[in-house]
């Protein structure tokens, strides 16, 4: 039926597109913006993965496409804003080749667009039914409180470290408030839009919860090969990756600790030898999380022309994941 996500999603993508260029016209009528066309393009420009995932879970259910397209066109929406926020909080100046809307149109701006985009996200699911409205708002909360435990200054990240305040299962918290939850949402509203029981919804978030954490596995992943490869790492980039080394390998606590301080910032050695260690464990990591997924497919659904996809969708999602990133590499540019 189809050769895997990337196929099915290549066939349904266009429709979904347009009912997004529709609904934008919605979202950004009379909001005066320095390059509307910027904000436009950026925001549909991704590759829609999440929303894909709605799609094909509804279908795969036995529902009709357009009940599941508002539904993709919100967890999009929730995660350009996400996006939107991240690149004003990160410093990132630019996203998917483009300049990030701060950039444009300045910090105060872009951070209360990213808040309509929300607010449309919210008010255009309570329209469709109050489950669907209550979800995303969800999602949104635990999204933004992912975000709270990031971002940490290195030396009072170190002094926490020191005195046993960081929670071990720190990383664990990250990757499911940051994206597994927005992923879980995406497969439960496909669900929901076929109108599956409730057990095939627990089901569906689940898979989504498990996709969401490996793809955001394989993410930081890059981040440690990045570094690994360059030998190199400042305390602030340390920051954000010290709680996976924790979660990965405790025997790295006092490098890390060293690290934040800015003590020393060439990886050799030991260091190297650590972020190698951490790379092998993450790729297990990964592969562990796509099994589970696959796993609820395996055990919970019948078979049918839709199962095989289902089963290869976490893994195609990761492939095109890392395409995605060595695409980048190869072009100086930041397609996330």
């Amino acid at each position: 039926m189809f050769r895997g996500f990337h196929d099915y999603w290549q066939t349904r993508k266009p429709v979904v597109d347009a009912a997004f260029t529709k609904t934008l016209c919605g979202l950004l009528e009379g909001i005066t913006l320095t390059d509307d066309t910027l904000l436009r393009d950026s925001l549909k420009s991704g590759k829609m993965i999440r929303g894909g995932l709605t799609c094909m879970i509804n279908e795969a259910l036995g529902g009709i496409l357009d009940a599941a397209v508002p539904r993709a066109i919100s967890i999009e929406m929730i995660q350009a804003a996400t996006l939107i926020h991240d690149d004003f909080i990160d410093g990132h100046t630019s996203r998917r080749g483009r300049p990030s809307t701060w950039t444009i149109e300045g910090a105060r701006r872009a951070v209360l667009v990213g808040d309509v985009i929300f607010a449309f996200a919210i008010k255009m699911m309570s329209d469709l039914g109050k489950e669907d409205g209550a979800l995303v708002s969800h999602a949104i909360a635990q999204v933004s409180r992912g975000a709270l435990h990031e971002g940490l200054d290195p030396l009072a990240f170190a002094r926490e470290i020191e005195s046993g305040r960081v929670d071990k299962r720190l990383y664990e918290k990250i990757i499911y408030l940051k994206t597994a939850i927005l992923f879980g949402t995406a497969c439960l509203l496909g669900a929901i839009a076929a109108k599956a029981d409730l057990k095939l919804q627990e089901v569906f978030y689940r898979y989504g919860l498990r996709i969401g954490e490996a793809y955001q596995i394989a993410d930081d992943l890059q981040e440690v090969k990045a570094h690994f490869a360059k030998g190199t790492i400042n305390p602030d980039q340390m920051a954000a990756l010290t709680p996976l080394f924790l979660q990965f390998t405790n025997a790295m606590r006092p490098f890390a600790i060293t690290l934040l301080r800015g003590e020393v910032a060439h990886l050799d050695g030991e260091g190297l030898g650590f972020f190698r260690d951490v790379q092998e464990l993450m790729e297990e990591e990964i592969e562990s999380r796509l099994r589970l997924a696959m796993y609820e497919v395996e055990e919970n659904l019948r078979d049918n022309s839709y199962t095989e996809l289902l089963r290869q969708a976490p893994r195609d999602i990761i492939e095109m994941f890392n395409v995605r990133e060595r695409i980048s590499d190869f072009s100086g540019t930041d397609n996330s």
